[in-house]
């Protein structure tokens, strides 16, 4: 990995994709890196477009704005490609993660002429496995740290072990199903 990533997310909102940015702001942080995870808002609600950004870095990150020519672009539901322009300032020497179960030669149509590396993952289908509901935020999170190599997926798995130990210390059963998840899109994500 070059000293410094960006990402942009985009997502509905209540899929999860500002949840995930900033877990992984989290997560980037306890590996030693600078990081920022942050969400563009608007008039949100249930359903609409939202867009989520991360920056990580071995350096004090200084900038503080959007993303415009992110390294990767994380598409958490492929309604999108037809609602949003998300390849626009993609770099191509990066790639776009798409939650989908379709086919390449089925998505690239839609990605207006990016030449890049596209990666997929069905999110939906490991998340209904994992946790028997739609959460594709978990599965996209463990993708985008896969293909992007910001950490050891040791260091990955342990610090979301410890995340979700944290945030559901009541609930095992829904910290097993994550990682379930998360281990599952690790393994499942394809490029091309």
């Amino acid at each position: 990995m070059k000293d410094s990533l960006e990402i942009r997310w985009h997502g509905r909102g209540g899929q999860g994709a500002k949840t995930a940015a900033l877990l992984l702001a989290d997560v980037a942080f306890e590996t030693g890196k600078y990081v920022q995870g942050f969400p563009e808002y608007g008039p949100e609600r249930m359903g609409a477009p939202i867009t989520a950004y991360n920056r990580i870095s071995d350096n004090v990150i200084r900038l503080h704005s959007n993303i415009y020519e992110p390294d990767y672009v994380v598409v958490v539901d492929e309604t999108l490609l037809e609602a949003v322009d998300v390849t626009a300032g993609l770099n191509k020497e990066g790639g776009i993660l798409i939650n989908t179960e379709r086919s390449l030669d089925e998505i690239k149509p839609h990605l207006k002429g990016y030449a890049g590396k596209v990666y997929t993952v069905d999110a939906r289908k490991i998340s209904m496995e994992a946790l028997g509901k739609n959460f594709p935020n978990t599965p996209m999170l463990a993708a985008i740290v896969k293909i992007c190599g910001v950490m050891e997926e040791n260091a990955f798995f342990e610090s979301m072990q410890a995340q979700y130990e944290h945030k559901f210390a009541n609930k095992p059963e829904v910290v097993e199903g994550n990682m379930q998840a998360l281990k599952k899109a690790f393994a499942e994500v394809k490029c091309g």
